[in-house]
């Protein structure tokens, strides 16, 4: 069974953690997977840095520049990932832009993917339609899900046709702009997450685009599957360094047991006073 899927069926309240290939230094990927595999991550999100990141705020833009100038490219990414399997388990997934993909050749690509054991593509700019037309097989026999992004705007049909065939999950952009962390969301933004829950989807929904801390965490967690965290990774190893991710991660960790038992008590408090209101009228 594909890891990603594995990774749902086992866990509720996903935590994804995007980084970038290169950054801070061009030999960092695999002690970044090494300290986020020890720090009790659900899944990681590699990116391939690239000179147009049209998708990404200035954080991820900012380190996909260094990782460019550091040397990172597609070659040496496979190059260092080549031992993934040694190091973690984890649903990997890569994210890159159609161009240096296209570059590289995409059935090469694929091929790389299905031999350092990569798990999945996030490749913003390809079209669903062309994907599945073209692209969709090819996917299929190197083990590996495409993961599409919607937003507040894309079509409920629209939605419905990624739904219909996507073996992963959906990624869901909490909003029409650019990546980039943010403290709380907006009662629009909560409703979207709301909208899109309530479609009934087969496939899960990971929240992505400003999820920066706890509590944005919780309230994107509580309409989907869990999240993705990016650009606040990105931060904290530009100020604090690879060795204080586990730190940065247990400043996202929600006790959820304990989360729904102050729901269920609040409720339980609410149930008891209007009962004996009713009682008392």
């Amino acid at each position: 069974m594909n890891r990603i899927r594995e990774a749902f069926i086992n866990k509720k309240n996903i935590l994804s953690i995007y980084f970038t290939a290169g950054y801070p230094n061009m030999d960092d990927t695999m002690a970044i997977i090494k300290e986020l595999d020890k720090s009790g991550v659900d899944m990681i999100e590699i990116g391939l840095p690239f000179s147009d990141p049209l998708a990404d705020g200035p954080t991820i833009q900012e380190s996909s520049t260094k990782a460019l100038i550091n040397g990172m490219n597609t070659n040496v990414l496979f190059e260092q990932i080549n031992n993934l399997r040694s190091v973690t388990n984890l649903p990997i997934i890569i994210m890159g832009y159609l161009n240096p993909i296209i570059q590289f050749g995409i059935e090469k690509f694929c091929k790389k993917c299905k031999q350092c054991e990569i798990d999945g593509l996030i490749i913003p700019d390809l079209p669903v339609d062309i994907y599945y037309e073209y692209y969709h097989d090819l996917f299929k026999d190197h083990d590996l899900q495409n993961m599409f992004l919607i937003t507040p705007q894309t079509s409920e049909k629209r939605i419905r046709f990624i739904d219909e065939i996507s073996d992963g999950f959906i990624y869901m952009v909490s909003s029409y702009s650019t990546t980039g962390a943010q403290k709380i969301f907006g009662d629009e933004t909560i409703k979207y997450f709301k909208r899109i829950n309530q479609m009934k989807l087969k496939s899960p929904l990971l929240v992505g685009f400003g999820i920066s801390n706890k509590e944005t965490r919780r309230v994107a967690s509580i309409n989907s599957n869990g999240v993705i965290i990016g650009s606040a990774y990105i931060n904290m190893l530009t100020n604090q360094g690879i060795k204080q991710t586990k730190n940065f991660i247990n400043t996202l960790k929600i006790n959820w047991l304990s989360y729904k038992n102050r729901l269920v008590f609040m409720f339980s408090v609410f149930f008891t006073e209007e009962i004996t209101w009713w009682i008392k009228w």
